[in-house]
């Protein structure tokens, strides 16, 4: 495996690309194209979860896929501790390099960088899904709705940026759902979504038209890819609504989807496993079934270019 980390953006050395390339073999896929995933950490645009990083880009590669982990702009520098000054009632003002619509372009340019390498790497281009979780999940979510949009085809060839598929984990999917479903949270939740604004807006209370524009649940059209959705209905900090939501848009629009809700679940499970648990509420045997159901829908679309038979057969 091919593990190797690309800075992204000159200016900020937190926004990094980490490879998992799978080595190839004459008895594997012998110089035919893999699929990939690529993943987007969490961490309410303030840093990038690394439980939601490594661990998951190894469980897909485990089942064939290529993976990558984009550690995104955020707020927060990777040598900070910035939840703990949060706890402690510190205020903060506004850092430019993690605005919208920072995050997304930094997936553009992780499609561009996979492109360059495709073969080198051995990456099907047209194979290439986006997975993400809560805030990573509305990176990924955004970008799938924006990605034919000027914000990214300014910059960049929308052929070459296009994703086949989406993951999303308990994500972000309407600012506007979101705003009012705040207002019921206690006080550090208020805190943490505060200060969540002013790294991805630039403010604490940006306008509706704004929430808006960067609510995927409302910006789905019949140029949305594919998507897989998974939730918990216990999650306690983003609401399941956030999915249903987005899934309703996508099937009023048409766009495939499948969507998994389990009954029981804190927020911020990631694959709900010890590979990726600090605490026992982290574990939960029937939510990590979710990225076998992933798996099972990627391969109605990624499906490996095998041969028909062993030469054993």
């Amino acid at each position: 495996m091919l593990v190797k980390k690309i800075q992204l953006d000159d200016n900020n050395p937190d926004v990094t690309l980490t490879t998992y390339v799978l080595d190839d073999s004459a008895e594997l896929l012998n110089r035919k194209k893999r699929p990939a995933v690529l993943i987007c950490p969490g961490g309410a645009y303030l840093n990038c979860s690394d439980r939601e990083g490594e661990p998951v880009a190894l469980a897909f590669a485990a089942m064939g896929y290529h993976a990558f982990v984009l550690r995104y702009s955020v707020f927060f520098e990777a040598t900070e501790d910035g939840f703990a000054e949060l706890l402690a009632g510190k205020t903060f003002e506004k850092r430019d390099h993690s605005i919208y619509p920072a995050a997304i372009r930094d997936i553009a340019k992780t499609f561009a960088v996979i492109y360059d390498h495709a073969d080198e790497w051995l990456v099907d281009t047209e194979k290439i899904a986006i997975c993400g979780f809560s805030a990573g999940g509305h990176n990924v979510l955004n970008y799938a709705v924006h990605y034919d949009k000027p914000v990214i085809t300014d910059s960049f060839d929308v052929d070459k940026v296009k994703p086949a598929a989406v993951i999303a984990g308990y994500p972000i999917s309407d600012y506007l759902f979101m705003k009012e479903s705040v207002t019921k949270q206690d006080e550090m939740a208020q805190g943490l979504f505060k200060l969540s604004n002013l790294a991805f807006f630039g403010k604490e209370k940006p306008s509706e038209d704004v929430l808006a524009e960067v609510s995927a649940a409302q910006q789905v059209s019949p140029s949305t890819p594919p998507m897989f959705l998974w939730a918990t209905a216990g999650d306690n900090l983003v609401p399941v609504g956030h999915t249903t939501r987005m899934a309703t848009a996508l099937a009023d629009a048409g766009v495939p989807f499948e969507v998994h809700i389990y009954e029981e679940g804190k927020h911020g499970l990631s694959l709900a496993t010890q590979a990726t648990a600090k605490a026992l509420t982290e574990l939960n045997p029937i939510a990590s079934d979710w990225i076998k159901s992933a798996d099972t829908w990627l391969q109605k679309r990624f499906a490996l270019p095998l041969e028909e038979k062993s030469r054993w057969a």
